[in-house]
């Protein structure tokens, strides 16, 4: 089944060119799929347009079955939870607890129902110590996990990623990846990550890569991350580990269709087993 279907989707700021460019793709139900892309490639647009937080000019976009128009935009928006870039943006409460809980009190969750609610899904981001802390006291990681928190707490369908780790640093980056692999594992929630983070991309289910407001490639990532050429085109590198694997080939080990590093790093144990 499609979480979300897209079909000949145009969008533009201003007259002078389309920032999103008759584009189609779907999204499978419990995948999780990377739009991936330069800067000024439209995916985040893409993003945002799927969210409702903008207004398309042409095409048809499908979430989870709903066509998203002005009809069934409230019953769609409480399918979709949406985390974006910047943490510090995204907080309203002056505990964590309280932050987490503001979703839950729009929808009239009852008081005596919300402290299960958000300690659960404060476990899952592994915030629990943090709940009486103010926000300002966190970290960027720690702040974007809040954030994943309360969308969470709202049961989401679809969790979209607006290059949530973008602005973060490497540890802060770590994090949140292993987070929403975590979350997709144990859940099977439809995940929909714009990132330009090609090593988040290495462990997706599906890859769809833009350029000037198109498609350029999709496929999964073994499949996009093979054609190397069409990658420089678009302005897209490929994963450390892809690298890796295809510098060991030059020396006749193969490391399969790997695409992660741990991948890549079990293949050349076994290879060293048999030698």
């Amino acid at each position: 089944m499609k979480a979300i279907e897209v079909q000949d989707l145009n969008f533009s700021y201003d007259d002078t060119a389309q920032t999103i460019d008759n584009i189609s793709f779907d999204v499978e139900e419990g995948s999780y799929t990377c739009i991936v892309g330069h800067n000024g490639s439209g995916k985040s647009t893409c993003a945002r347009l799927i969210a409702g937080l903008l207004e398309k000019e042409g095409g048809t976009i499908m979430i989870d079955g709903l066509e998203l128009n002005m009809e069934n935009l409230s019953a769609i928006r409480s399918r979709i939870g949406i985390v974006f870039q910047n943490p510090d943006n995204q907080f309203i409460g002056s505990t964590v607890r309280d932050d987490i809980a503001f979703g839950l009190e729009n929808h009239c969750v009852p008081r005596e129902e919300m402290d299960a609610i958000i300690e659960e899904n404060a476990a899952r981001v592994k915030m629990t110590k943090y709940l009486d802390h103010e926000p300002t006291h966190l970290s960027g990681g720690q702040k974007q996990r809040v954030a994943i928190a309360g969308i969470l707490a709202m049961k989401p369908k679809i969790l979209i990623f607006d290059e949530a780790t973008s602005m973060l640093d490497p540890q802060g980056k770590d994090e949140i990846k292993k987070v929403i692999r975590g979350i997709h594992d144990e859940s099977g929630l439809t995940i929909l990550s714009i990132t330009h983070d090609i090593d988040e991309v290495a462990g997706a289910d599906y890859v769809i890569a833009m350029d000037h407001g198109r498609i350029a490639m999709t496929g999964t990532p073994h499949e996009v991350f093979t054609n190397e050429k069409k990658l420089k085109e678009i302005k897209l590198d490929i994963p450390f580990s892809v690298k890796f694997a295809n510098e060991l080939r030059k020396y006749g080990i193969d490391a399969g269709s790997h695409i992660t590093m741990e991948g890549v790093v079990q293949e050349l144990c076994r290879y060293r087993s048999n030698m």
